[in-house]
């Protein structure tokens, strides 16, 4: 990612056949056939969610988004989220899911539906799988370009300045709250390293090490400087 999940979709019962009567579902359906568009047999369906498998590996999560009157879809292949997107229209919606689950690479998708958005490590990744840790960072940022969390600036400016050190980024990101802290392994139970970074509703950045506050800094930069001082000498890349 990327990218993200965004919106927070209830945990309901899956309806049964491919769409319950006047859920998303359903509405994918009959816009499909409106088109004359053919989409894959939809995966998982419940009243506000809708998901595409393909047999080459390829997947389109559908989801409304609450309040907002709009659709979120990220668009998975190669084992990571490459591109994501909001829009408001579903037939373009629509027209994004039947390219890219027919074959279409990220920059047909987006020639189809230019509401998909994808960064560059994107398109690194269709031509030669990232690592594992790289992706989590790109993921994590990516989230914060889609609702709800686009309407966290300072979340976003704390992990953009993380991802500016060589020696933060080698590490897994792991968030809370929006707290960020990191990891030296790469799957869960993470091991943490180092201090955490609290984008405090006051506007500071709080430096925790396990809770206590060591520094309160103005600037995510500055915070991200105090983490990276005080990393253990022997840190190396998550394992």
């Amino acid at each position: 990612m990327s990218l993200a999940s965004s919106g927070r979709v209830p945990a309901l019962p899956p309806q049964s056949g491919a769409a319950a009567d006047g859920g998303l579902g359903a509405r994918l359906s009959h816009t499909a056939a409106d088109l004359s568009l053919n989409l894959p047999a939809q995966q998982d369906t419940w009243e506000r969610m809708a998901k595409f498998n393909g047999a080459d590996g390829r997947q389109v999560v559908v989801h409304t988004l609450d309040k907002r009157r709009q659709y979120g879809v990220r668009f998975h292949k190669q084992g990571a989220w490459l591109a994501t997107g909001a829009t408001a229209d579903i037939s373009a919606l629509v027209r994004a899911t039947a390219a890219w689950m027919s074959g279409a690479d990220l920059e047909q998708t987006r020639a189809v539906a230019p509401f998909v958005r994808f960064g560059t490590w994107a398109l690194a990744h269709e031509r030669q799988p990232l690592g594992r840790v790289e992706l989590a960072w790109w993921h994590k940022l990516d989230s914060f370009h889609l609702p709800p969390r686009d309407r966290h600036p300072r979340a976003l400016a704390l992990l953009q300045a993380a991802h500016a050190q060589p020696s933060l980024r080698q590490l897994m990101p792991v968030t809370s709250h929006f707290m960020l802290w990191f990891s030296a392994t790469i799957d869960y139970p993470y091991a943490r390293v180092g201090f955490s970074i609290d984008p405090y509703r006051d506007g500071r950045y709080l430096v925790r090490d396990r809770g206590e506050v060591v520094a309160r800094t103005a600037t995510p930069e500055e915070a991200v400087a105090i983490v990276v001082a005080a990393l253990p000498e022997d840190t190396g890349p998550a394992l």
